[in-house]
């Protein structure tokens, strides 16, 4: 079997004959630990490590989108490991339920974000260099060139070969060529030519962009916090940690980057579609209306928030993302003091605002009351006496309400959802399924709870808007970078980077000699447009007639016999 050069080179030389000395064994050198270290270097930034982070940084962030996120939800993984008690300790370990501030997914980030500058940094070195240096020298066969062509000067037109040249290379800078005459005072002068250097240059901007936008996804996750608020008309938002219901802070944030502002929902108007039969009833526009204040002795200013146009203040963005009706309700225990009054934020569940909703009642005395129904915004009765939302406004507001007594296990140190009653531990006294029925209460009505456990009235209606409220201090930086990189991506897909050289040289009998080639760096189908255009611009300098072509792409002869322009190799 054939041994390659390194095997052969390795093995020990045979024996020397009888009297001689034997040889001795070539050693390989070690790379060292320098030479290790440059090796590792060159793996990391080469293109094809870069892609393979980029596609294992996709496939890491999955199980973000699978599994319930603790910075998020932190409600749902708790009920994850309790449903899960085999596999949910070992996902936590592997830091599944924080995938995005996970030691794996920060390595492969910064990786990612290494091998790139890795990448970019030689590349532009390399360019840089390569624009400021003359084109390539004039090949000696430029017949031989993807696109080539000659042209005659007729004898007695005045043009010799140094004024050719010098033509040549006004008609390539007059194309955005850079251009570069060599032999001007030899025999054959020549003038090589260069242009698209832009589609080096987007490429190299698309790549640097992409580091962009990694760096300014970084300085979000950092110094970036987002929160969650309901606020009920009348109520107000103050931009402290205790005022919002949800908060996920970014990794590096602090409490003194709360800028101090608050917010007051004054209003909210949703407006519906009563104009068409097909979409009655149907919500066309959602109006919040918001007196802001920045800082304590700031005058109040009204703005507008709505669905996809944020409200910016201190530093954040303000978003619409949700409403619904909070009715207002007064209960009052066994022993005749309010135990709670307030409106009470429901869950829309369908487009007729029928919405779900709980109250909890934990200061009740002498046992703590829970209810659990529904809200119907305009309800109506079918013939089993069953009550359903049929319209989005209020025109016939009702409450329907199933009341429970007893240990609502709020004391246990369990976290509890605040949209659900955990009746395990409570009885129902109040229920269609009973002799007392369920409680069915429109505005301005009260109903006395069984076993004299106290009374119930709906005082009102109010609306409520569900707020998102972000600090993105990389958000502009990554709109910027993003348009660079479909800049430059439009540029390195779109520019082509082409040579062109030309060579003249006067023959004996008078006439001038003019050939041409041109080349592309990589694919270029329009290489072949550029010839045409670049031979019709030389012709036209020089007053050069072209000559019929007949079959095959042969050219007829003038009338002096000679042929004056030959075709591209292409055509």
């Amino acid at each position: 079997m054939k041994e390659t050069a390194v095997e052969e080179a390795t093995k020990q030389a045979p024996p020397a004959a009888a009297g001689g000395t034997s040889g001795s064994s070539v050693t390989l050198p070690q790379l060292g630990f320098t030479g290790m270290l440059r090796w590792a270097w060159r793996q990391l930034t080469s293109m094809r490590t870069a892609l393979l982070l980029l596609l294992l940084l996709a496939v890491a962030a999955v199980p973000g989108s699978l599994f319930p996120q603790r910075p998020s939800a932190p409600s749902e993984v708790t009920q994850y490991l309790k449903d899960n008690p085999t596999s949910g300790p070992i996902m936590d370990w592997f830091k599944l339920f924080d995938v995005y501030s996970s030691p794996w997914f920060a390595a492969i980030y910064l990786l990612l974000f290494t091998s790139l500058v890795g990448c970019v940094l030689p590349r532009a070195k390399i360019h840089w260099k390569a624009m400021r240096s003359a084109p390539p020298r004039t090949p000696r066969r430029l017949s031989q060139l993807a696109e080539y062509g000659t042209v005659e000067i007729p004898a007695g037109s005045g043009i010799d070969a140094h004024a050719a040249v010098k033509d040549a290379a006004a008609i390539l800078k007059s194309r955005r060529y850079r251009v570069d005459i060599r032999d001007l005072d030899g025999e054959r002068p020549s003038v090589g030519a260069e242009i698209g250097f832009l589609k080096e240059v987007g490429n190299l901007v698309f790549h640097t962009a992409m580091i962009g936008i990694l760096g300014a996804v970084a300085i979000s996750g950092l110094f970036g916090y987002s929160g969650q608020r309901v606020l009920v008309e009348g109520e107000t938002f103050v931009n402290t940690l205790s005022g919002y219901d949800t908060f996920t802070p970014g990794a590096s944030f602090a409490e003194d980057r709360l800028s101090p502002y608050s917010a007051q929902l004054d209003r909210l108007v949703v407006k519906y579609d009563r104009s068409t039969t097909a979409h009655y009833g149907q919500p066309l526009d959602f109006n919040a209306t918001l007196s802001l204040k920045e800082g304590s002795g700031a005058e109040a200013q009204t703005r507008t928030l709505k669905v996809n146009e944020p409200v910016s203040v201190g530093g954040t963005n303000l978003y619409l993302v949700g409403n619904g009706y909070a009715p207002i309700v007064t209960i009052k225990d066994g022993e005749g003091n309010v135990a709670f009054q307030g409106p009470v934020i429901t869950i829309p569940t369908d487009g007729a605002y029928t919405s779900l909703m709980v109250i909890k009642v934990p200061d009740a005395k002498p046992n703590q009351l829970g209810f659990v129904g529904f809200f119907l915004p305009t309800a109506l009765v079918d013939e089993q006496g069953v009550a359903f939302g049929s319209d989005p406004d209020p025109f016939n507001p009702q409450l329907n309400l199933n009341a429970y007594t007893g240990d609502l296990g709020l004391d246990s140190g369990v976290p509890r959802n605040v949209f659900t009653l955990d009746t395990s531990g409570m009885t129902e006294i109040n229920s269609r399924n009973l002799d007392s029925g369920g409680i069915t209460l429109a505005p301005g009505q009260s109903y006395t709870l069984p076993e004299g456990n106290g009374t119930i009235s709906f005082d009102g209606i109010k609306r409520f808007a569900a707020l998102d409220i972000r600090h993105d201090p990389g958000q502009v930086y990554v709109l910027v970078f993003t348009i660079l990189a479909i800049a430059g991506l439009i540029a390195s897909l779109f520019l082509n980077r082409r040579r062109v050289w030309v060579r003249t040289g006067n023959h004996p009998d008078g006439r001038t000699m003019v050939e041409f080639g041109l080349l592309a760096r990589g694919e270029d189908h329009r290489l072949a447009g550029e010839y045409n255009a670049i031979n019709k611009a030389l012709q036209a300098k020089w007053l050069v007639a072209t000559p019929a072509t007949g079959q095959n792409g042969e050219q007829s002869p003038t009338t002096d016999g000679s042929v004056r322009t030959s075709a591209s190799k292409d055509q």
